[in-house]
């Protein structure tokens, strides 16, 4: 996706050979126009696959969830990170790391929003090591649904989330993927 790609040369700031800020319109900003680009995006290449619902992690990839969801006329999901009043039984849990933030989280859905009647959209702001999807993976499954495929906004190639998740059967699409993080620069696949 052109757009994205730019949006990343332009605001993308490279931390390192294996981080990669885009906090100005994806992880803390939000460009809606974009957004809606995004979401468009991935109805296009999921508006086949059945989809009832979309399943994210809060709270990167609720954006570009909630915009496919629009584009799709699904509702979507967001895994929580943290226990609420409101969010204390009857859940589908996980434990998931976090690459950046280099924490353990246990993830959680309702059992009350997502069944074995489902057939679940992935979509995230990321994929690097795929610790992530396969958190989600893993509630989806529990709750007896069907996975469409996964959409990613940006995918880091040059690490093993997309090869462990193509070798387990599952279709990822991603947005842009970076094929490397070097001397301050982003370079892409395609």
């Amino acid at each position: 996706m052109e757009q994205l790609k730019q949006k990343i040369r332009s605001e993308g700031i490279v931390l390192s050979d294996k981080v990669l800020k885009v906090d100005a319109f994806l992880n803390h900003q939000i460009d809606p126009h974009l957004m809606q680009q995004i979401g468009h995006e991935f109805a296009r290449r999921f508006r086949d696959a059945g989809i009832t619902r979309i399943v994210t992690i809060e709270a990167s990839g609720i954006a570009p969830a909630v915009m496919a969801g629009l584009e799709l006329g699904v509702p979507v999901i967001f895994a929580r990170k943290h226990q609420s009043l409101t969010l204390n039984d009857n859940l589908l849990t996980a434990s998931v790391y976090s690459f950046t933030k280099q924490v353990e989280s246990t993830i959680a859905i309702s059992t009350q929003h997502l069944s074995s009647a489902d057939r679940v959209l992935i979509i995230d702001d990321f994929l690097a090591n795929g610790k992530a999807a396969q958190g989600l993976i893993e509630i989806i499954r529990k709750a007896g649904a069907s996975i469409a495929g996964l959409g990613i906004v940006i995918e880091k190639s040059f690490q093993a989330g997309r090869r462990e998740l193509e070798n387990a059967g599952y279709r990822v699409e991603s947005l842009a993927r970076v094929q490397a993080l070097r001397d301050g620069q982003v370079f892409f696949i395609d």
